[in-house]
């Protein structure tokens, strides 16, 4: 009896800071839902005494917020699928390659996670922008603007970073090293033991890096802000700046906006959840 109150008394916390913490998002999907002149009515109306879907309507057709978001998808797929592989390739190569200098390198790879990213917001401008050959620069990166203004801009600097080698390495290191050692007797060349072996069991991180490279790469906004001029190549998160204008926010439009940019997030979760835990804990069983 004693065992049965305690487990309701800790679900029942946990049940209250879970609805603590989903208010944020609760208030904004009301939001999007109420008439203008419910949005900032006092007392707060939780609750819209008529739904609208006029503010989703505004949104789409006052700005390209359909553009916004394909530019954003494009971009947070293209640097899933740029993680996953050359993550796995140099995550691999630290866990099951010996080569000089390999232990060196993959401290300093851990020293380059605890620099803050708005530190390298200045080099990385200015390598994208003295790109040789590219943007009008010449051979020295003179000239031009480089990858300005261009995907390239925001694919090239996000397509492998030091989490998700970090990442990788930790899960490689927890599969049993007989599997490669045997492949190898039978004469399977590297990389197809990493291709055919090691990479499929690798599910529960490679999801896990999927979700965290992907929500990362869709929630991007200073970066395409510095590196982006046209509004062709707008993100989602950009757009949805556009609402507030004049030193005034149309709130409606903006809370439609901000519930159409968390579904793809929350779609990813609800599908990657199952092995998005089990990868979070094998990662950290990896050793050396």
């Amino acid at each position: 009896m004693i065992t049965y109150l305690k487990r309701s008394a800790f679900y029942g916390v946990l049940t209250l800071f879970g609805l603590f913490m989903l208010l944020p998002f609760l208030w904004s999907l009301s939001t999007s839902l109420k008439p203008d002149d419910e949005i900032i009515a006092l007392p707060v109306k939780w609750l819209p005494s008529r739904i609208t879907f006029e503010h989703y309507w505004y949104a789409f057709t006052s700005v390209p917020f359909a553009r916004y978001f394909a530019n954003s998808m494009a971009f947070a797929v293209i640097g899933v699928l740029t993680n996953l592989f050359l993550g796995s390739l140099a995550g691999y190569a630290f866990a099951r390659l010996r080569f000089r200098g390999g232990v060196l390198m993959f401290r300093l790879l851990l020293a380059s996670m605890m620099v803050p990213a708005v530190v390298t917001l200045v080099p990385s401008f200015l390598i994208v922008r003295s790109m040789p050959l590219t943007g009008g620069n010449d051979l020295f990166g003179q000239g031009g603007s480089g990858l300005l203004n261009t995907y390239w801009a925001i694919v090239l600097p996000g397509a492998v970073g030091a989490f998700a080698v970090f990442l990788m390495r930790q899960f490689f290191l927890s599969l049993p090293k007989e599997l490669g050692e045997a492949a190898r007797v039978d004469g399977c060349r590297e990389f197809r033991i990493f291709w055919s072996i090691y990479l499929p069991l690798c599910k529960p991180a490679l999801t896990t890096l999927a979700v965290f490279t992907f929500m990362a790469g869709w929630n991007s906004f200073l970066w395409p802000l510095i590196v982006l001029n046209d509004p062709d190549m707008s993100t989602v998160q950009m757009g949805l700046a556009a609402f507030s204008y004049n030193k005034s926010t149309d709130y409606g439009p903006l809370m439609a906006g901000s519930v159409v940019a968390l579904l793809p997030t929350l779609l990813l979760f609800a599908f990657g959840q199952r092995y998005l835990t089990r990868g979070i804990a094998f990662t950290g069983s990896g050793s050396r």
